[in-house]
C-alpha cells in the first residue's frame, strides 16, 4: 500500500519512506533472480546433465566402471597425491602467510604478488616449466636422477605440480586472519618465559587453524581436478602416473564415455562433499563467534 499526503499547493505525493523502501526492493528482487539464474545456468544444470547421464544405466553400471582396475588406481593416486600436497600446503602456506604479516623485508611486495602467479598462468605452462627446470634433459634433473631420484614422469613431480597451482589457497586464507590477530596474548606469553615456537603452538595456531583448514580443504578440491600441469609431468603412464582427471581425458579419446563418466562423478561428489563440509565449518565458527 502507499501512502499519499497533501502538499503545499493542494497536490499529493507519495510517502518518500515507502516508495524508498518498494523502489530498493525491486532491483534487490532482480539482483536476486539474475544471481540464481546464473548459479544455475552454469554450476547447476552442467551438473545436473553429467549426473543424468552418468546415471542413465543405473548405478550398477557406473560402479563397474569406477571398479576397473586402471579407473581405480586413477582414483587412488589422485587422493593420495592430493592428501601429500595439502599437507606440504599447509605448513609452507602457514609459514609464508606469517613471514608476510610478521616480518618487513626489501621485496616483499613482489613476492607478495608471485604468490598470485599461479592462478594467472595456464597450468599448461606450470607444467612446462616443471619440466624444463627438472626433466631429464635440465642440470637438475640430470643430477637428481644420477642419485636415484626421479621426478618429470613420476609422483614427486605429480605433487611438485599440484604445489604450485595451489600454493596461494593457505596462504590468502591465512593472511587476513593474522592481520586481524590481536597480539597481546603473544606478548603476553613471552613475557612470562614462553618461547616463540611454544608461543605459535599455543596461541597463535589455535587461531588461525580454521583458515588453515580452510584454505587447505580448497587447495584439496582444486588438486582432484587438476589437469594441465600434471598430464605434463605425470607422463599418463597407466597403473603408474596416470591421476583420475588425465585417465578421463584418455578415455573420451578412446570413445569410452562411460569410463570418463564414473571417474569424473567420483570426483565432483568428492569436491562438493569437500566444499560443503567448509562451508558447514565456517558457519558453525560464525555462531562459535556470535
Amino acid at each position: 500500500m502507499v501512502f499519499t499526503f497533501k502538499t503545499r499547493w493542494g497536490g499529493t505525493s507519495v510517502n518518500p519512506s515507502i516508495s524508498k523502501r518498494q523502489r530498493a526492493g525491486r532491483p534487490d528482487l532482480v539482483n536476486r533472480c539474475i544471481g540464481l539464474g546464473y548459479i544455475g545456468l552454469m554450476v547447476a544444470l552442467p551438473i545436473l546433465a553429467i549426473s543424468a547421464r552418468a546415471g542413465g544405466e543405473g548405478l550398477g553400471h557406473l560402479w563397474q566402471n569406477v571398479v576397473q582396475p586402471d579407473a581405480l588406481f586413477s582414483l587412488r593416486l589422485t587422493f593420495l597425491m592430493a592428501l601429500v600436497m595439502i599437507i606440504l600446503n599447509a605448513i609452507t602456506g602457514t609459514a609464508m602467510a606469517w613471514i608476510l604479516i610478521r616480518y618487513h623485508f626489501p621485496g616483499q611486495s613482489l613476492i607478495n604478488a608471485l604468490i598470485d602467479l599461479p592462478f594467472a598462468i595456464p597450468t599448461i605452462v606450470t607444467g612446462l616449466m616443471l619440466v624444463v627446470l627438472y626433466g631429464p634433459q635440465s642440470s637438475i634433473g640430470t643430477f637428481l636422477t644420477s642419485h636415484g631420484v626421479e621426478v618429470i614422469y613420476a609422483k614427486p613431480g605429480i605433487v611438485l605440480a599440484l604445489l604450485f597451482v595451489t600454493f596461494p589457497f593457505v596462504v590468502r586464507t591465512v593472511q587476513p586472519v593474522l592481520m586481524e590477530m590481536d597480539r597481546d596474548m603473544e606478548e603476553a606469553a613471552v613475557t612470562l618465559g614462553a618461547k616463540r615456537w611454544r608461543v605459535f603452538l599455543r596461541v597463535v595456531l589455535p587461531s588461525i587453524l580454521p583458515a588453515v583448514l580452510t584454505g587447505a580443504g580448497q587447495a584439496f578440491s582444486r588438486a582432484l581436478g587438476e589437469f594441465g600441469s600434471v598430464v605434463m609431468v605425470a607422463g599418463n603412464i597407466p597403473m603408474k602416473t596416470q591421476v583420475a582427471p588425465v585417465f578421463i581425458y584418455g578415455e573420451l579419446e578412446s570413445y569410452n564415455a562411460r569410463g570418463a563418466l564414473g571417474v569424473s562423478m567420483v570426483l565432483l561428489v568428492s569436491s562438493f562433499l569437500i566444499l560443503l563440509l567448509l562451508n558447514l565449518m565456517q558457519n558453525w565458527g560464525r555462531r562459535d563467534g556470535v
